[in-house]
C-alpha cells in the first residue's frame, strides 16, 4: 500500500486518466505472471456462497476498469475474488469524445463520461474463449448508443447469448448516466421487458446463470420501490448498488473546475454515503437473503465494513483501487475478518 501511494500512484497521476489506464493495463499484461512474487499473500478467509457461486472472499473488481477483458487473470493475481468485465455492447463503439475521464483528487473521486466505449461483444467473447479465466467473471451488458430504447431488448439479449457460456454471472446496466436516455430503461415496463427476455432465454439453457441489475444512486425512494417491485416480479438473482451519480453535492473541488468538466458520472468518496443509503433501503425491502453487491465509494476498509453492515454480501472496488492500489484488498479482508 505504501509503495503504491508513494511511488506508483504519483507516477501514474502525472498522465491523463485514460493514458494512465493504458499504461497500467500494458504493465498488467506484460508482467501479470510475476505479480504473485510482489503481491502480499492475502490472509485466509472464509469463502462466500451467493446465487449458486462460491466466491473466495468478499472483494471484487467493478465493471468499467477491464471493459474488454484485457487483464482479468492479472487482476485476479492482484487479489480480487471476482472481476466484472464490460460494460460490453453488441457492436464496438468509440464512446464519447475525449477528454472524458477526470480526477477530483481533493475529493478522491472520478468523473467519467466514457459512453460505453468497447470493442464489442464478439471481441470480448473471443478473449474469454482464448484465455481461460482463473477467477469468477461477471459480464456487464448494455446497449449501443445508436440503438433506440424501444429496440434495446435486442442488444441486451444479443450480449447475453454471446457471453452465456463464458461468464459466471450477468449484470444488466440500464443506469449509466453517460448514455443518452439509457436511464429511461429503468422504468418498470422497459425494465420488465428486458429482464423477461433474458430470463426466457435462460430457461432453455442447461445451466442457469445469475442475472443481476445495477442500480442508480439517483433514484428516489419511490423509484427504488418501483424497481424492487420489478425485481420481485421477475425473480431476479441479485442487485449491484450502485452505479455512478450525476450529483455534485458535497464536493470540495473548486466549483469552476467541476463546471468546466461538465457532465458525467461521479464515483469515489463523494458517492459513499448515498450508495450506503441505497443498500440499506434495498436490504430493508428485500429481506435478509436477497443477494446485494456493494459498489460505490469504497475507499477504505471501514467503508467496506459499512457496506456489509448496511446489508451487502460482497463489495466491488473501482475508484478506491485507483487511489489506494491493490493493498486495499488485504486491508478490507483484515477488517472484515
Amino acid at each position: 500500500m505504501r509503495f503504491y501511494s508513494a511511488v506508483i500512484r504519483p507516477v501514474l497521476f502525472l498522465f491523463s486518466p485514460e493514458v494512465a489506464h493504458k499504461i497500467t493495463f500494458f504493465l498488467l499484461r506484460a508482467f501479470g505472471v510475476l505479480l504473485p512474487i510482489f503481491i502480499k499473500r492475502r490472509r485466509r478467509v472464509e469463502p462466500v456462497e451467493l446465487f449458486g457461486l462460491t466466491f473466495p472472499h468478499r472483494v471484487g473488481l467493478a465493471a468499467g476498469l477491464d471493459k474488454e477483458g484485457h487483464a482479468y487473470n492479472a487482476l485476479s493475481k492482484l487479489g480480487f475474488a471476482f472481476v466484472e468485465v464490460g460494460t460490453v455492447t453488441p457492436r464496438g463503439q468509440a464512446g464519447n469524445s475525449k477528454p472524458r475521464l477526470f480526477r477530483l483528487t481533493k475529493d478522491q473521486g472520478l468523473i467519467n463520461r466514457m459512453g460505453f466505449n468497447n470493442a464489442g461483444v464478439e471481441q470480448l467473447a473471443g478473449k474469454l474463449r482464448k484465455i481461460k479465466p482463473d477467477t469468477l467473471i461477471g459480464g456487464n451488458i448494455g446497449k449501443n448508443t445508436t440503438t433506440p430504447n424501444e429496440a434495446a431488448v435486442g442488444d441486451y439479449l444479443h450480449c447475453f447469448e454471446k457471453l452465456y457460456n463464458l461468464v459466471d454471472y450477468f449484470v444488466v446496466n440500464v443506469s449509466c448516466p453517460n448514455i443518452s436516455d439509457l436511464r429511461e430503461l429503468q422504468d418498470k415496463d422497459n425494465l420488465s421487458t428486458i429482464l423477461a427476455a433474458l430470463i426466457e432465454y435462460r430457461k432453455h439453457q442447461g445451466l442457469s446463470k445469475p442475472i443481476l441489475l445495477k442500480v442508480s444512486p439517483d433514484l428516489n425512494e419511490n423509484q427504488l420501490d418501483d424497481l424492487i417491485g420489478v425485481v420481485k416480479a421477475q425473480r431476479l438473482d441479485g442487485l449491484v448498488a450502485t452505479n455512478t451519480t450525476i450529483s455534485r453535492q458535497g464536493l470540495t473541488t473548486d466549483t469552476k473546475i467541476v463546471e468546466q468538466i461538465g457532465k458525467g458520472g461521479l464515483s469515489g468518496r463523494p458517492l459513499n454515503r448515498r450508495s450506503t443509503e441505497v443498500i440499506r433501503h434495498l436490504r430493508k425491502q428485500l429481506g435478509p437473503e436477497f443477494p446485494i453487491i456493494a459498489s460505490g465509494g469504497i475507499m477504505t476498509a471501514e467503508d467496506a465494513e459499512e457496506k456489509i453492515t448496511a446489508g451487502a454480501d460482497l463489495v466491488q472496488l473501482y475508484t478506491g483501487f485507483i487511489y489506494r492500489g491493490p493493498g486495499l484488498i488485504n486491508e478490507i479482508l483484515q477488517k472484515l475478518g
